[in-house]
């Protein structure tokens, strides 16, 4: 282990003799004396070690966590049981400190990883490829859309206004501002995309239409209509899904999705304040050449033994940057681990048990909060685990009076859908069990 050692003054006077100049100051002489600080930082007195880890540790108390709070919040990021397993083989020295594997000496464990991914993520979608990694659920949907537009080269994006709306603002930088398409929301009514508005939009300038099922609301899109819709003037079908609903709902690939990508992070992967996630991605074979990230295939080698490679990449990394699909250039090899891991334990199965706790428990819940006085559901469509209720004082206050219960009330709508008012958007994960919810019942209920 290599010590921490500061410079010393003669180090720092060797330093700027190199450099050629007497004092660190001189680095700086180029920038104008009105712009530079006159006053001390502010900053606070140093502290030692002792009394920085009292203080982090006084800080992170500030924090409300999932071990001490029952969590009611979805939007994007869920609260699912994670098997012990994952985190035991995910914490293998040879997993947690992987690099990406783009050099000819990747090894062969992180290599088989990838594939074992990919082959599962393919199941679980029924799409022909799925590649390995992007960023998280948002940059792979955006990622999707710019393989759309380099296959047909049209100008104009159709977007439900369903789809998760920081969603939404990533495709508008990626899309509007790099590559200057077009967008154009579809309305929603009743909780799900207005059919008839997409039909008068399609034509034959629309590059693809992007949908999210379950939905931002948590409701089913009507998939099969929307392929129909869809494909008339043959423009691409992209959807983005919650993959723990795939344990029930219909597979992508069974509804002639051209591509179909997800957030990784209900696979295994723990909230953690927001990140890292990870971003699936799948497609049909035909777009093989034009998806970003990196492919990873199954060999032999010269004695016959099985390996794997990578087959296919297409990163700017390693070609030219002018012809490659992406300029996406990150790793998420532990995240995709910890994913096949959890798919591994579960399998078909358990994926289903999970799936179907999450439905049975969030109708339960539904079904109880609309008895309740002023409460009322939203939409009246078939959702998965989250559903949006109007409740009849603010959100806001709601949500600090379950907090002090040590419970994390629903996402409010208001935020990004303004005609929302006095919404919350609940979801229920098979995580939460029949106290905790009837508890949640109990305080809305103002008992």
């Amino acid at each position: 282990m290599i010590p921490y050692i500061p410079h010393t003054e003669e180090d720092k006077k060797e330093m700027l003799r190199e450099i050629g100049v007497k004092s660190p100051e001189e680095l700086f002489k180029n920038i104008p004396q009105n712009l530079r600080l006159k006053t001390p930082l502010g900053l606070p007195s140093s502290l030692s070690e002792i009394e920085l880890l009292k203080e982090m540790r006084k800080l992170s108390q500030k924090n409300v966590n999932l071990n001490e709070y029952v969590s009611f919040l979805g939007a994007g990021s869920y609260d699912h049981f994670i098997p012990t397993v994952v985190d035991h083989l995910a914490s293998r020295a040879e997993f947690y400190t992987s690099y990406t594997p783009y050099q000819p000496e990747a090894s062969q464990g992180i290599l088989q990883v990838f594939y074992e991914y990919q082959s599962l993520i393919c199941q679980l979608f029924q799409m022909d490829i799925a590649n390995a990694s992007l960023y998280e659920g948002a940059t792979a949907l955006a990622e999707a859309v710019i393989l759309a537009h380099n296959f047909n080269h049209r100008q104009k994006v159709l977007l439900s206004k369903t789809i998760h709306p920081e969603y939404r603002d990533t495709l508008k930088t990626y899309i509007e501002k790099t590559l200057g398409l077009s967008i154009e929301e579809i309305n929603y009514e009743n909780g799900i995309t207005n059919l008839n508005k997409l039909e008068e939009r399609i034509s034959e300038e629309i590059s693809c239409v992007v949908i999210q099922n379950p939905n931002f609301f948590g409701y089913l899109e009507n998939v099969r209509e929307m392929e129909k819709i869809v494909h008339k003037f043959g423009s691409l079908y992209i959807i983005c899904v919650d993959p723990i609903s795939l344990g029930l709902l219909i597979p992508p690939g069974e509804y002639n999705a051209d591509i179909a990508t997800a957030e990784g992070q209900s696979l295994g992967n723990h909230l953690n304040f927001g990140g890292p996630y990870l971003g699936i991605f799948t497609c049909k074979k035909k777009f093989l050449r034009k998806i970003p990230g990196r492919i990873v295939g199954e060999t032999t080698d010269r004695k016959g033994q099985r390996g794997f490679t990578l087959t296919l990449q297409t990163r700017e990394q390693h070609i030219r940057r002018e012809k490659a699909t992406s300029n996406i250039c990150t790793n998420e090899a532990l995240n995709a681990i910890r994913c096949a891991i959890y798919l591994s334990t579960l399998g078909k199965e358990g994926l289903k048990e999970v799936a179907k706790l999450c439905l049975q428990k969030s109708h339960y819940l539904a079904k109880k909060i609309s008895q309740i006085p002023g409460f009322e559901p939203i939409f009246t469509a078939p959702f998965f685990k989250e559903f949006a209720v109007r409740c009849p004082i603010s959100p806001y206050k709601i949500n600090k009076l379950l907090l002090k219960s040590k419970i994390i009330g629903g996402f409010i709508l208001e935020k990004f859908y303004p005609e929302l008012k006095n919404s919350l958007l609940f979801c229920v994960t098979e995580k939460r069990t029949r106290k905790e919810i009837d508890k949640l019942i109990s305080l809305l209920g103002g008992k």
